[in-house]
């Protein structure tokens, strides 16, 4: 959500950041629509001002027994009466129609953010790893898997197509790198373990900005819940509504939890394998911090996820999104993309967002400073530590034997009761 006194203030920085983003300027027009709206705030005060004095005005006109002058401050409360009504409720609608406005607009981007209009814009930051090198020819995780226990078939049977059922050795290794995850996260790098809902309100999807826009992205309960797409979406919103003291901040949270996508905007892409699934699990990590911490944050959350990564051994880079390919909320992202030796290309495995202050105004969360009476907006960051079934892909194809047996990662052996080997099933 968008600071309307900002973008009075800004309007050419407001603009030049939409433009940047591929949108048209809209700094004319909300500046004209909330001037409307004010106007008719001012309005409504003289009015009801007036009312409540000519209110008071008739009894001392009836105590001298002016019955003329009360007659017509009679008149004049009456048509205030009849006139103020109308004004509130134009008063309501036009902010609504702003709010509206406001609430579909895209965050806008940091100024290091490369401009481009796709994924053939990002900017290389760093790379890190060496691909494997293979003494015969690397195969997709699709062709290793089944072996193993990744059984498309009867995902599909059993509920359509982007479902896959795991079974057997790929069950426990895919159970196993989610907890090695979690446990990397909380115990190396501080963050609070949280075990969240799965099902959110309107009002939680609203605020980390899934709705209004991205509806037909999302799975919704016959009740009226959505299931979460990341958890994200529950972690953000536990500041929801609250003011938060100065000094509790960072607070940061994890949580390994299956995610729901439709994927309406996906159509025909990866439609086989395991790399774009209806279902998934993904390990979050969600920071709220104060506005100058949040710089730092960003770089920090983005390392953990590094971290995990070069424990697996696994070869990644890091990209920093351009304006055309970043999320709707996010005012700077990175992307750590994995390699994988079967496509011979790099593929997302985790996203690292800063949103600063926008999803925080969208959930009216915020902080007081010690000695301060106001209050400020936090900033909210989100990434992932790691999306579970990419990097189970990554594994099978990086650690890929001839024999189709997966060599296990030493770092990860421990989570998996030191296990050396995964065979195919007999």
């Amino acid at each position: 959500m968008h600071d309307i006194r900002f973008i009075r203030e800004n309007p050419a920085a407001f603009d030049a950041g939409l433009a940047r983003r591929g949108a048209d300027p809209l700094a004319d027009e909300l500046i004209a629509l909330d001037e409307r709206r004010r106007s008719l705030i001012t309005e409504l005060q003289a009015g009801q001002a007036r009312r409540n004095e000519a209110s008071k005005a008739i009894g001392a006109a009836k105590a001298q027994k002016d019955e003329e002058t009360a007659q017509a401050l009679m008149a004049e409360v009456s048509a205030l009466k009849e006139r103020l009504p109308a004004l509130e409720a134009e008063e309501k609608s036009l902010t609504a129609d702003l709010e509206s406005r406001l609430a579909a607009i895209p965050n806008l981007p940091l100024a290091d953010v490369p401009d481009g209009a796709d994924e053939d814009d990002n900017a290389l930051v760093a790379s890190h790893g060496t691909p494997p090198q293979f003494a015969f020819e690397a195969k997709e995780h699709d062709e290793i898997g089944p072996a193993l226990g990744l059984d498309f078939e009867t995902g599909v049977k059993l509920a359509g197509a982007r479902f896959t059922l795991l079974r057997g050795p790929v069950a426990r290794l895919y159970r196993a790198l989610g907890q090695f995850m979690l446990t990397t996260l909380a115990r190396d790098h501080g963050y609070e373990q949280v075990i969240p809902p799965l099902m959110v309100r309107d009002e939680a999807m609203f605020g980390t900005g899934q709705l209004p826009k991205f509806a037909d992205d999302l799975f919704q309960t016959t009740d009226g819940r959505w299931l979460i797409p990341t958890a994200e979406v529950s972690l953000t919103n536990i500041v929801a509504q609250e003011i938060l003291a100065e000094e509790e901040l960072p607070l940061r949270f994890t949580a390994l939890t299956p995610c729901f996508r439709s994927e309406a905007g996906a159509a025909g892409r990866d439609t086989r394998g395991f790399i774009r699934q209806h279902q998934f699990d993904k390990v979050e990590m969600v920071s709220i911090t104060t506005p100058d911490q949040s710089e730092a944050e960003h770089e920090r959350m983005t390392a953990c996820a590094e971290d995990i990564l070069n424990k697996l051994g696994l070869p990644f880079r890091r990209m920093k999104l351009c304006t055309g390919d970043m999320g709707f909320s996010a005012a700077r992202t990175y992307d750590l993309e994995v390699w994988l030796p079967g496509q011979k290309r790099y593929r997302e495995i985790s996203s690292c967002s800063t949103c600063t202050d926008f999803q925080a105004r969208r959930m009216n969360a915020r902080f007081r400073a010690e000695g301060e009476k106001g209050t400020r907006f936090v900033h909210t960051l989100n990434g992932s530590g790691l999306a579970v079934g990419r990097t189970l892909v990554a594994v099978l194809e990086n650690y890929q034997n001839e024999d189709g047996s997966i060599t296990i990662p030493e770092a990860f052996r421990p989570y998996i009761h030191g296990l050396e080997r995964l065979e195919p099933m007999a």
